[in-house]
């Protein structure tokens, strides 16, 4: 009994470790698109579920989308509404992905592993290795479910089995509330369900109690993305509240009709964990397709009773730390950079707070937004002048030529930052008053163009925080790479503008100019951004030392 309890547990922490592989392997390799795909959810409802079901079925996690979708909903770039229907088309498309891996795939698990082991050993570039780990975590999927049927081989016949089973057949409300309790804390619907598909399909769960499991584990589903908003910005918490209000009340009430009604008068075809899957899949379908039409109401009930803190209330923390330039330091020039570097972080976090709610500023003029925004220039403004002068203060003749290198950067880093935050101040919030004093609105074509460009912008920010910190070179030479994908973007964009003016666009014509400037400010904060990959790369002799085609000698 105690190697069966091992085999299973082994199992199960397999399947959970592969969905987070397939998961991690997907954003590293495909964030930024991610993320233009989310920010072009504000359509309809129906296109925000599709974008969160197609979303899910790609990182085989609903969670990962809705943290996803917290994201955006904090930044201001997704409407309450949208966010709570991306968030029910995604545990549609988690439900569609437990269903596809709950199938028999075993003969595929050895090519898998043999194909995403040579792309993740063999390959050169950043996405094939995590092509390669994609494929590998789902082998590894598939490798688990079948240890889990091999482990569950001998309790099918167990009288302990029998008893637990005769016990939850009389009680579903405990087999309910265990499986709500296990989902949220595995942090996983999909593996959490295919642990009782796989079950169902060895004989050892009747159906009764294999469907008060499966609406369990997705009340359970729910709460994973509660807990992952509470404390958070108030926008997130709402989609949060209102997707576990749908997706969570919709399973107690299944649960409380199934005692009425019982399955076994259905005949759903095939063997119980199939009859399980099928379940599974059609109650986030009905869940979806009546959240859909609600998604609107629910939110804007919910913006009238989740009320944000007031302002004096609320308690900043990061405005009570001690700055990361006091002390500590002296005569350790390595602490002092690390503690310039760690500034710097906050600086860069405080630019990409200003740059996040950009789009929904141009799109509403909302004013308590942009209040926020100006209120926070000051501030990065004040971070670049203290960081400069702590590195001006330090002892360059005893640093070495790294160090000098590192301190050089760090200063130009700041300068970039600062910058960038006064074109998010100043240009692009100046186009969104004129936008609401002339009563303008960009072009169908054009206002899709910036949501992408600012989305790409955004995700580059994220990308160069993390070079700051890392140093990685891989990393620095996907940001370059970037920052030609952002003025290929650029030049598009204005193509795409002066298309639409010879077409004889109205809303082209009349928001020509703000489209224009709108296009290259967000250009150039991203190659401000951008900059801290140039150095790094450099450092490395990575960069050529000119871009300039050397002209022959004359005479």
């Amino acid at each position: 009994m105690y190697f069966i309890v091992v085999h299973l547990v082994a199992a199960i922490v397999l399947l959970l470790w592969a969905v987070r592989m397939v998961r991690t392997a997907v954003e590293r390799a495909y964030s930024a698109q991610l993320k233009r795909t989310l920010a072009r959810a504000e359509k309809s409802a129906l296109a925000a579920a599709s974008v969160g079901a197609a979303m899910a079925i790609a990182l085989q996690s609903s969670t990962a989308v809705a943290a996803l979708a917290s994201g955006f909903a904090s930044g201001g770039l997704l409407a309450g509404a949208t966010g709570l229907a991306l968030v029910l088309g995604a545990y549609f498309g988690s439900a569609i992905v437990a269903s596809i891996l709950s199938f028999d795939l075993s003969l595929l698990i050895a090519p898998l592993i043999i194909a995403g082991g040579v792309l993740f050993l063999r390959g050169t570039e950043r996405r094939t290795k995590q092509l390669g780990r994609m494929v590998l975590g789902i082998a590894f999927v598939l490798l688990s479910l079948q240890m889990v049927s091999e482990a569950t081989a001998p309790w099918r016949d167990s009288e302990l089995l029998g008893t637990v089973v005769n016990y939850l057949r009389g009680d579903p409300w405990t087999g309910f509330l265990a499986a709500a309790l296990i989902t949220w804390l595995s942090y996983s619907s999909v593996a959490s369900v295919l642990v009782i598909i796989t079950f169902g399909a060895a004989g050892i769960l009747p159906l009764e109690i294999a469907t008060a499991l499966v609406l369990g584990a997705n009340l359970g589903g729910t709460l994973i993305a509660y807990g992952m908003t509470r404390g958070g910005d108030v926008r997130a918490r709402r989609i949060a509240i209102g997707a576990a209000m749908l997706r969570g009340g919709a399973a107690l009430a299944c649960l409380i009709l199934l005692q009425v009604w019982p399955l076994a008068a259905i005949g759903l075809p095939g063997n119980v964990g199939q009859q399980a899957s099928l379940l599974h899949i059609a109650f986030n379908f009905v869940v979806m397709v009546i959240g859909l039409p609600l998604a609107a109401p629910v939110s804007a009930l919910l913006n009238r009773l989740v009320r944000d803190a007031p302002a004096g209330e609320g308690r900043d923390l990061a405005r009570f730390r001690q700055t990361a330039l006091s002390g500590g330091h002296k005569g350790n020039v390595d602490m002092a950079l690390a503690s310039a570097t760690r500034e710097l972080l906050r600086m860069s976090e405080m630019v990409e707070v200003m740059l996040q709610p950009v789009i929904e500023i141009l799109k509403s003029g909302d004013k308590i937004a942009i209040r926020r925004v100006k209120a926070l220039e000051p501030e990065v403004d004040q971070s670049n002048s203290s960081i400069k002068l702590f590195l001006a203060q330090l002892e360059w003749e005893a640093m070495d030529e790294s160090q000098t290198a590192r301190a050089s950067d760090l200063s130009n880093y700041a300068v970039s930052l600062e910058q960038a935050a006064d074109i998010i101040a100043r240009p692009i919030l100046r186009v969104a008053d004129q936008l609401v004093e002339r009563r303008l609105t960009f072009s169908e074509e054009g206002w899709g163009e910036l949501i992408d460009l600012h989305a790409r912008v955004l995700s580059n920010l994220q990308l160069a925080l993390n070079v700051l910190i890392s140093e990685d070179l891989e990393s620095a030479r996907q940001l370059v790479a970037e920052k030609d994908a952002v003025g290929v973007m650029e030049r598009q964009s204005m193509g795409g503008h002066f298309s639409r003016l010879r077409s004889g666009n109205t809303n082209s014509f009349e928001t020509s100019e703000l489209h224009l400037e709108t296009v290259r400010a967000l250009r150039r904060i991203n190659s401000l951004i951008c900059g801290i990959a140039y150095s790094i790369l450099s450092e490395h002799g990575e960069l050529l030392g000119s871009r300039l085609a050397r002209r022959p000698a004359v005479g």
